[in-house]
């Protein structure tokens, strides 16, 4: 029996190629496996029929818009994951999710290899094959990009040679990739970081400069899950869509930074992603209300790390997995919500409110009512300066 290989597939130029590719170098079978996670673009419908037609034995769509927004896109929004403190993982987010999915069809199909279009230079090929190790450590890993050189012209000269079903005339300046959660672009004359992004480089949002009406939205969490907007009930998939085009309309969630790529490089990324910022914010806003302090300056140090790992391809590691079990207990009492407003590309928090909430009026107020009581505070205060009294006592001594 010939090996199957499971292929990554797009619909794009690199992976339609790769099917009669594969089958030619390595006389193997290939099941092209394809997700919706809200990229939009073409019908998933064009994309599985256009796998059998470039020479596949099998073409598997999935339509993973809400196992990505429920089980990816949330733990991330709990974890507020920003990798360097501003990129909300659009892309590392969807990788461990499509490789459920191949190992699941390898299983399927009997799948002896699994293929990807990733280079050598990128992050993804990490996150694809540090993935499929965890899950399933028998499969082998090709990667025509990287392992045979395989550049665009000649992906084109070979997909002209077949005579293959895709358009190869129009080469975008880009290289795009887009989900539910964001969108990220590169390459071009985006790579002089001297240079600006221009307006045709966005999608996802509108140039904040341009007047415009603001945009007032109630967020309503329960356990640091979103479930309703303006007081209706939705699912997570549906609430970052809605908030996508809300704040998106508002120029909202625009970055353009130079980024520290898992293999060692810097890289200049541009990214939009409007739903997942207004979301990030309403949840850092909530968690100030509702998390008790010691616990809130740790998870922040999780955050981090935790996002450092979801970046690095590791969503499946021990580590990653006992910090989701801290960031879930962490979420007990997230329930409530935040009122924003979104304009001029920013999302601004103007209320809160919550059932679980940790602010006491009445201790809080400088008016009539207040219930703190100050008597207490000298000792505090006194006790607290303590060690740094007698360690300046010290060093005032031997100096």
């Amino acid at each position: 029996m010939n090996d199957r290989v499971v292929l990554a597939f797009s619909g794009g130029l690199d992976t339609s190629v790769a099917i009669p590719f594969l089958a030619e170098k390595m006389g193997a079978e290939v099941v092209a496996v394809a997700l919706d996670v809200g990229q939009g673009g073409e019908e998933m419908e064009v994309i599985q029929k256009r796998a059998i037609d470039c020479g596949a034995v099998e073409s598997v769509v999935v339509d993973a818009r809400e196992e990505f927004a429920a089980d990816f896109c949330v733990p991330a929004l709990q974890a507020n994951a920003l990798y360097m403190d501003r990129y909300p993982l659009v892309s590392a987010l969807s990788r461990p999710l499509i490789v459920k999915h191949l190992a699941k069809a390898a299983k399927e199909f009997g799948g002896t290899h699994v293929s990807h279009g990733c280079t050598g230079k990128g992050n993804d090929q990490v996150r694809f094959e540090a993935g499929l190790a965890a899950l399933n450590p028998s499969l082998k890993i090709v990667a025509p990009a990287r392992d045979y050189a395989w550049t665009r012209d000649k992906a084109i000269a070979f997909a002209d040679e077949k005579g293959l079903p895709i358009d190869v005339s129009k080469k975008s300046p880009y290289s795009i990739d887009q989900n539910i959660w964001g969108r990220a672009v590169e390459t071009g004359f985006l790579e002089d970081i001297w240079n600006g992004p221009i307006e045709d480089v966005y999608s996802y949002t509108a140039d904040p400069a341009q007047p415009r009406e603001a945009d007032e939205v109630v967020i309503a969490f329960a356990k640091g899950v979103p479930v309703a907007i303006d007081g209706r009930a939705l699912t997570p998939f549906q609430i970052i869509a809605e908030l996508n085009d809300r704040a998106g309309a508002q120029g909202v969630g625009r970055l353009d930074m130079v980024e520290d790529r898992l293999v060692g490089i810097k890289s200049r990324e541009v990214y939009e992603a409007p739903g997942a910022i207004a979301l990030i914010t309403a949840h850092m806003e909530l968690e100030s209300v509702t998390v008790e302090r010691d616990l809130a300056r740790f998870k922040r140090s999780v955050d981090q790390r935790w996002g450092e790992l979801v970046y690095d391809g590791l969503w499946f590691s021990p580590l990653k997995k006992a910090l989701d079990e801290f960031i879930s207990e962490a979420q007990e009492h997230v329930t409530g919500e935040i009122r924003m407003t979104l304009h001029g590309g920013r999302a601004v928090v103007t209320g809160r409110r919550s059932s679980t909430s940790l602010y006491d009026f009445n201790l809080a107020t400088y008016d009539t009512g207040d219930t703190f009581d100050q008597s207490l505070a000298k000792g505090f205060v006194e006790l607290w300066s303590l060690p740094s009294k007698i360690a300046a006592a010290r060093d005032a001594r031997v100096s």
